[in-house]
């Protein structure tokens, strides 16, 4: 394993500051405390090095709001000069953890993401059932509250190993204290915020304990995750049965964390398997029922609003082929040509 050291003046220097700057700010000029912050850019950024630098930093509250993502989140959101900070740590310490993730990790990963997710899962299908050849079964797992219940002293063992800098060590050490659930364990703080750049950091280190326990010493074959849900893909099913206690084992003892026990699934795979708001076949992928639905819904609902003058026709189309490039991947033409006629005839009302 590399070790990396003198890693805090990169961090911290106003160049990587101000570039975190730019980074964080795409998208969000329209904010009051982004616009605020922007006030007085300079002097901002420069007295946020002053605290870096000098050890003085303390990270703010947070501001939690509820999501629907489509399941009901707390998205915690912290304040403008926190993120510029965890955006500064994520573009020095990213590029060293990732070059040791497996290939199979598809959350958050420049290269990767949803639609490869499923694409190597629909490949990794086609391989392990020698095209549909052999019966081949898949083992679904995801993780009980997962961001909520990362143990911060594992988590920081875990960073340890690779970074060698005490003063990056406290910096990261002042973000994961930050912030805490109501999931304590044996009086342990634990939990990352869902709304930090930084948390998405260390959802892959945590997880990447679990991708190399699984590989590495069990030698598993066909195996990919996304955040907390993974799958493991195997011609026999008395050979997935056998890897669960496995998992639950090492998850609660090296991890603390536990496995959703009635989400805990081996499925045949001619039956589809759903992953990433896909149904994934041998040859062709459908989209869920219930994303389906809520697209449709969402869609309705921002017709409604461009309709009422909330929003442009202009954000109203960008939305459509948002919509119309998720579906491009899956065999979906019917719904597609259905929010296409919805637009159009929305438009023919508005020119009238």
């Amino acid at each position: 394993m590399k070790i990396y050291r003198n890693l805090f003046n990169d961090i911290i220097s106003p160049e990587n500051l101000f570039s975190a700057w730019d980074k964080f700010k795409k998208g969000k000029r329209d904010r009051k405390d982004v616009q605020l912050f922007e006030w007085n850019l300079e002097t901002n950024i420069f007295n946020l090095y002053r605290e870096l630098s000098g050890k003085t930093y303390k990270h703010g509250l947070y501001h939690s709001f509820k999501i629907s993502d489509p399941k009901p989140r707390n998205v915690q959101k912290a304040q403008v000069r926190d993120r510029i900070v965890h955006h500064a740590l994520f573009q020095v310490i990213n590029p060293l953890f990732e070059a040791g993730f497996v290939p199979a990790s598809f959350s958050c990963r420049v290269g990767h993401g949803t639609h490869k997710g499923v694409q190597f899962l629909q490949n990794t299908i086609r391989k392990a059932s020698k095209n549909g050849k052999v019966p081949c079964f898949a083992l679904k797992c995801d993780i009980k509250k997962f961001f909520d219940t990362i143990d911060h002293d594992i988590l920081l063992s875990i960073l340890k190993k690779k970074v060698k800098d005490n003063s990056t060590i406290c910096l990261l050490g002042e973000i994961i204290s930050s912030f805490s659930s109501g999931y304590p364990i044996l009086g342990k703080d634990r939990g990352v915020p869902i709304g930090n750049l930084t948390s998405q950091l260390f959802a892959n280190v945590y997880l990447n304990e679990l991708d190399q326990f699984l590989k590495q010493e069990l030698k598993v074959g066909y195996y990919l995750r996304y955040t907390d849900d993974f799958l493991i893909i195997s011609q026999d099913k008395r050979y997935l049965e056998r890897m669960i206690p496995e998992i639950v084992s090492f998850l609660r003892v090296k991890l603390f964390l536990e496995i959703h026990k009635e989400k805990t699934k081996i499925l045949k795979i001619n039956q589809g398997i759903d992953f990433l708001g896909y149904v994934v076949f041998l040859r062709h992928k459908l989209v869920r029922t219930r994303t389906r639905k809520r697209i449709v819904r969402k869609f309705q609902g921002r017709i409604a609003d461009c309709r009422r003058g909330f929003i442009s026709k202009n954000s109203l189309s960008q939305s459509l082929h948002s919509y119309l490039g998720f579906f491009s991947h899956a065999s979906s033409f019917n719904i597609s040509e259905n929010l296409k006629r919805q637009f159009f005839s929305f438009c023919d009302e508005w020119l009238c």
